[in-house]
């Protein structure tokens, strides 16, 4: 799987009569991870629902998609708004609803309140996993920033993989579905936007050309490379002469701008696990004698090689996180600053709590709006030796 992908649920084996269809009307709680709220049903069903196309406060009619008398808690979806939010739109997509298009989360809310819900989300998993107090400023001061290269929260996305159905008809699925909903235009896709094997990037004052595969990964937002770069290196203020690890490093497009910074006699390790992408890095990284690309799985490439302090550590894990193996690996090595860039908030938070324990404390963080209308979210964290 590339970067990001995720294998589809197994459905769990019935555990009861079906609830499927079932219809209740309901108050909405708080927005969950996963792009979905919280709806609880009172006796004599006394279930969480998690509840699609809903937003805190309203009044709804959700039914129920999947669930059994069995199961500890049901999905479903709001398919009538009795008492509506202020933050509730009109979908722009014709295909984005109950029942249809599982590609968008968020867009039946107004994009900024989308924005709002994402820092709930980031706020939530800190304090829940990574045991933050809730009155951090970290965690209490933080919001989702906006990031130039969409319209209003539509034509962002650079690269879409389409199915088609058993007509020929090009779609997407619906929602924890193999189903697929026909979609002529994909509004939040950039339709017939080029897939070149070279990306420019202009970040910090300096510009450069990265090479990569035809079916390699490159972020899909237009101006994600700009702002990760950007933050990265504010973060970590690199300095003439450290020592940079890069984890998870793809083509290099973090190693490359930290080279500038510490300078070509500085050591330079980017780790990266597909063969292709640790091939162009090592091209996007010539130039600087003691930059190196290895390949292999992040965790056993830290096992075995690099055992030697490094001043400063990036790293942009999938979205399964780092996970307590690298942490501590990465701990090991005494950087005096990490750069993690995550795409998972549950993921993130659990590494903050591991980092912890390694001796590292979170120091900075930032969140971006890299996949709007979706309830995906793009977190930057610094860390440093406590």
């Amino acid at each position: 799987m590339s970067r990001g992908q995720q294998r589809r649920p197994r459905r769990p084996q019935p555990k009861g009569e079906s609830r499927v269809g079932q219809r209740f009307d309901a108050e909405v709680g708080p927005v969950a991870h996963g792009g979905h709220c919280i709806v609880r049903l009172p006796e004599p069903e006394s279930r969480v629902v998690f509840t699609r196309h809903a937003i805190p406060g309203e009044r709804v009619v959700v039914e129920i998609t999947e669930g059994t008398d069995g199961d500890r808690f049901w999905r479903g979806d709001a398919v009538e708004v009795l008492e509506a939010s202020s933050d509730r739109v009109a979908a722009p997509c014709p295909v984005a609803g109950p029942g249809l298009c599982g590609g968008c989360d968020f867009q039946h809310v107004a994009v900024p309140a989308q924005r709002d819900l994402k820092a709930a989300v980031v706020r939530e998993q800190l304090v829940r996993l990574a045991r933050l107090d809730d009155d951090d400023p970290l965690v209490s001061g933080l919001v989702v920033e906006q990031v130039p290269g969409d319209a209003d929260g539509l034509r962002w996305r650079t690269r879409t993989q389409f199915v088609t159905n058993r007509d020929g008809q090009r779609g997407l699925r619906k929602h924890r579905s193999h189903d697929v909903v026909p979609v002529e235009d994909c509004l939040i896709t950039i339709e017939d936007a080029p897939v070149p094997t070279t990306r420019t990037v202009t970040a910090a004052g300096q510009t450069h050309e990265f090479s990569l595969a035809d079916d390699g990964f490159w972020q899909v937002h237009p101006g994600a490379p700009t702002v990760l770069v950007e933050t990265i290196l504010e973060q970590l203020d690199p300095q003439p002469g450290e020592s940079v690890l890069d984890l998870y490093a793809g083509v290099g497009l973090f190693a490359r701008f930290l080279a500038d910074r510490v300078g070509e006699g500085a050591r330079i390790v980017a780790v990266e696990g597909d063969h292709e992408a640790t091939r162009h890095a090592q091209l996007n990284l010539g130039g600087f004698e003691r930059a190196r690309a290895a390949v292999g799985s992040v965790d056993k490439v830290l096992e075995s090689s690099y055992d030697e302090p490094f001043d400063l550590v990036v790293l942009d894990p999938p979205r399964e996180g780092a996970r307590a193996a690298v942490v501590r690996q990465i701990a090991d090595r005494a950087p005096r600053a990490v750069s993690y860039v995550a795409c998972d908030p549950a993921a993130l938070a659990r590494d903050v709590k591991t980092f912890a324990e390694c001796g590292y404390r979170l120091q900075a963080l930032r969140a971006f709006d890299l996949f709007p209308m979706t309830h995906h979210v793009e977190c930057v964290a610094l860390f440093v030796r406590a």
